[in-house]
């Protein structure tokens, strides 16, 4: 089965090299004709599991497609290139010639087979190299924006922002969240914007910068509904026990359902978030007052409150 599909390739291959061919009577290449026979030749390497040349298939493919200038058809060959070398396990030159594909849709006018190719070609990166599928889920979200497409774009940028986190780069996740806000706050997706606020300061606290923190509560409280949210309301119990230094009331906050369900990536973030110093504040004891040796009452209430009152 598997020669009769490579012989039934190598046929297709000798086709299209007739027709573009040129002589006495032909003075122009026939490059529609030769794109569909290279079509072909590559769909039966395919079948035949011989990714190589059905990848060098669609090459020449894309390129019978440019010389006719059918750039989408050309776009479309690209991407197939690419999904060949995905077979091949050959990921970054499979996402380069995606990339590829999506700036030939873009200048052909059709933004959304750009957008949904640049977010394949993150998906197919995004274990093997996080700040290139980052790259190309902002991308993505670029295009979807300038396409007046908001819903479409603020989810592509939350995967870049989860990426970000995920990576530890902090500072990039931080505007990168912000951005996330401003659409849902432009598209009156209010509840989203409480756990975007609640994502931020997770992120800030991350970097230190508890003003920065605590910036974005005080921000937020201009967003509708927000004053008075449990959202709020917990943003505020968690700064404080981090102002604080007390690590009891952090590790309370960060383990309430409205933390622990969050996205699993922002939920690891209040997991994990330790306070300056990293120890349990106690509440101030009272000056010690002299009693007389052996007084069994005062060594009795000293135990009592021994752990403190965290």
């Amino acid at each position: 089965m598997a020669a009769q599909k490579i012989n039934e390739g190598l046929e297709h291959l000798a086709k299209a090299e007739k027709y573009l061919k040129t002589g006495f009577l032909k003075w122009k290449p026939d490059y529609d004709s030769a794109a569909s026979e290279y079509g072909k030749a590559a769909v039966a390497f395919k079948n035949a599991k011989q990714f190589e040349q059905a990848k060098d298939a669609c090459l020449r493919e894309a390129a019978a497609h440019e010389n006719n200038r059918a750039l989408f058809h050309a776009a479309k060959a690209y991407e197939q290139a690419g999904m060949m070398l995905k077979e091949m396990q050959k990921l970054p030159e499979a996402v380069q010639l995606i990339e590829k594909a999506s700036t030939m849709y873009l200048e052909n006018g059709t933004p959304d087979t750009a957008a949904m190719a640049l977010e394949r070609a993150g998906k197919l990166i995004e274990n093997v190299d996080p700040e290139k599928a980052v790259q190309l889920y902002q991308q993505t979200a670029n295009v979807f924006e300038n396409e007046e497409r908001l819903r479409q774009a603020v989810e592509l940028l939350g995967k870049a922002s989860r990426l970000l986190v995920r990576g530890r780069r902090f500072d990039e996740a931080a505007l990168s969240i912000q951005k996330e806000k401003n659409i849902y706050k432009e598209i009156e997706n209010y509840p989203t914007c409480y756990k975007k606020t609640i994502a931020q300061v997770l992120v800030h606290l991350h970097r230190n910068d508890y003003v920065a923190a605590e910036r974005c509560v005080r921000e937020s409280y201009s967003i509708p509904g927000f004053n008075g949210s449990e959202d709020c309301a917990a943003l505020e119990q968690l700064l404080e026990g981090y102002d604080q230094q007390d690590q009891d009331q952090v590790c309370e906050v960060c383990s309430s359902p409205l933390f622990k369900y969050m996205d699993n990536d922002y939920a690891k973030l209040g997991l994990t978030l330790v306070v300056p110093g990293g120890g349990v504040k106690k509440k101030a004891a009272a000056s010690p007052q002299p009693t007389p040796a052996g007084a069994p009452a005062a060594e009795e209430e000293e135990d009592e409150y021994a752990g403190g009152l965290c």
